[in-house]
């Protein structure tokens, strides 16, 4: 999409001026005050000390039509645009992560799959029951085993004898709303001897040999669900295969894009009251007579998370107005910097929102030790913090090399075609009038140049393997080549939010401030990204990584089991127990 042309030198201005959905702000102000007004009678407080919600919450979310937000009207849907349903969910996010997450999980990605690749039977039969809320849907990827590894799942579906039904078997864990499921979207491999060949399945909860354990007892999100579910001989009608044969993990990839989209829209969530509580605290707290609003470290803290929440939502309103016109565009990269940027930096807004308070922010009486505990998973599922690091520079190495592979060529003769690829001059056939917005544009242009230049250097010194067997070995270049993108997919994300509000009359002097320091910060982030080989300190840390290694394996017979010993074991205990 967007950052695939970047990494080739091109710029495609009409993905970023290509107008993002109408938001029907009074129709999001009701689906939103509905649910403030239902939570009202469910504090929560009381839903976590419960550890689940309650069937008449759940009830009242689904005479509410929460399951059905963003399911097309055709099927009993509110039919929200995707940049509605984000605006939605940032709001609703606010009020109570783990209630919002129930239905986000839903529609995020419990369904989507049927959205973007069933039939129309499929999405007759399950759409309608999903948007009613009669059939809450999961997504059942991750495993026991397996994690970001997501080609190599071990659970493996086979057609049956008659060849009507295909036989699950394995193993699902970490699902969100598994016990509220009536409906799952199941991942397979169909070949055991063809990892990543995949298929996408529906299977209903209440089907023989599907069972659902009990609640993993969790940091936070207390009240959503999260449980291991088995499959053991189930069958599964052929009609209920998703899309064709093998084409399971794109679906999954492609669904995921929503997933991230759906985090980056509760990060920013998250960023937004981190400010506001900031703001409050820093005005009526005074210190040395003055207000703490005064010192720089504090204000430095508050401007930190509200550029963020901007550019966050920028990125977020960017790609799903894109998606919205062409939703099976191929958009990992673009989405994975969304969520990279926006859970990070909400990580970021909860623990200065915490300084700020002070001792008072340690009282778990108030918002910000739950907070705390609600928003660290967000840097873990949807794929890792350390995934995302690296994926988009990876992704864009791999596609390189396919499409220059695709000619028949060894890579030793594809050098050539790399170097010319690295002297391509770039084509950014665009600019603007307003000098804050060209001097960013200027910044967004270097960045991606020298994520370009590392990228296509990468291959050239390391060859084939670092976008495949040695890219562990290489996850210093690869997180700062996604450095790079990441500020330039941003800095160009704020200025077609500025365009947009430049033809509505409404580009504002503290819009364009907040540009300017991101431009700024990314200037700081190039000046240390931009080499391509690891840094003194970088080299350091492999080799003490090493020293470390061999002096636990020394101490491993004294002590006994090792750290991930012990949290594994427990963890497959309380798997046992579900």
């Amino acid at each position: 999409m967007l950052m695939e042309k970047i990494y080739r030198g091109e710029f495609d201005l009409e993905l970023i001026k290509s107008n993002p959905s109408e938001v029907n702000e009074a129709n999001v102000a009701r689906i939103v005050d509905r649910f403030r007004g239902l939570l009202k009678g469910y504090p929560p407080g009381e839903l976590e000390a419960g550890g689940t919600l309650p069937a008449d919450l759940l009830r009242e979310m689904r005479t509410g039509g929460f399951f059905g937000l963003s399911i097309e009207t055709e099927y009993g849907g509110q039919g929200l645009n995707l940049n509605e349903y984000l605006k939605v969910v940032d709001e609703m996010a606010s009020l109570d992560m783990a209630v919002a997450f129930t239905f986000l999980a839903h529609l995020s990605i419990g369904i989507k799959a049927i959205q973007l690749f069933g039939t129309g039977e499929q999405k007759h039969k399950y759409l309608t029951r999903a948007a009613s809320g009669e059939m809450i849907f999961a997504f059942a990827l991750t495993e026991p085993r397996i994690g970001s590894d997501a080609q190599h799942i071990e659970t493996t579906a086979v057609p049956g004898p008659d060849e009507t039904h295909y036989v699950l078997n394995g193993q699902k864990t970490y699902i969100t709303n598994a016990n509220y499921a009536g409906g799952l979207t199941v991942f397979a491999q169909l070949d055991p001897k063809r990892p990543g060949f995949m298929g996408a399945f529906i299977v209903e909860t209440g089907w023989e040999g599907v069972r659902v354990g009990k609640e993993m007892p969790k940091m936070g999100l207390k009240a959503s669900s999260t449980a291991p579910i088995q499959f053991k001989n189930v069958r599964i009608p052929k009609e209920n295969l998703i899309g064709r044969p093998g084409e399971g993990f794109k679906i999954a990839m492609s669904v995921l894009n929503y997933g991230r989209l759906g985090l980056g829209a509760s990060s920013t969530s998250v960023m937004n009251i981190s400010v506001r509580d900031m703001l409050e605290r820093a005005s009526s707290r005074v210190q040395f007579q003055i207000p703490i609003r005064s010192f720089q470290l504090v204000q430095e803290k508050i401007v930190r998370a509200e550029v963020a929440a901007t550019v966050s939502s920028a990125m977020n309103r960017l790609v799903a107005g894109i998606l919205q016109n062409q939703p099976l565009l191929p958009a990992a990269i673009e989405t994975s910097h969304c969520k990279l940027f926006g859970t990070t930096r909400a990580w970021d807004a909860v623990y200065d929102a915490l300084q700020v308070a002070g001792g008072a922010g340690y009282l778990k009486i108030l918002p910000y030790e739950k907070r705390m505990r609600d928003a660290r998973v967000t840097t873990v599922f949807e794929g890792t913090t350390e995934v995302h690091s690296i994926y988009p520079a990876l992704l864009g190495m791999r596609h390189i090399q396919k499409e220059l592979k695709e000619t028949g060529r060894s890579h030793l003769s594809l050098m050539p075609q790399l170097l010319k690829l690295l002297l391509k001059r770039e084509k950014w056939p665009v600019s603007f009038e307003n000098r804050v917005l060209r001097k960013a544009l200027r910044e967004a242009k270097k960045c991606a140049k020298a994520a370009r230049v590392l990228l296509i250097s990468g291959l050239l010194f390391y060859g084939k393997s670092i976008a495949k067997d040695q890219a562990a070995n290489r996850e210093f270049l690869l997180r700062r080549i996604t450095n790079l993108s990441l500020y330039t997919f941003g800095i160009l994300a704020l200025l077609a939010r500025a365009d947009e509000k430049q033809t509505a009359g409404t580009l504002e002097t503290e819009y364009l401030r907040i540009l300017e320091y991101f431009a700024a910060e990314a200037k700081e982030a190039r000046r240390t990204n931009y080499r391509l080989f690891d840094s003194k300190k970088e080299k350091l840390n492999s080799t003490l990584f090493r020293d470390f290694l061999a002096r636990r394996s020394k101490d491993k017979d004294s002590t006994g089991q090792d750290a991930k010993g012990a949290d594994e074991s427990q963890i497959s205990a309380a798997r046992a127990g579900a």
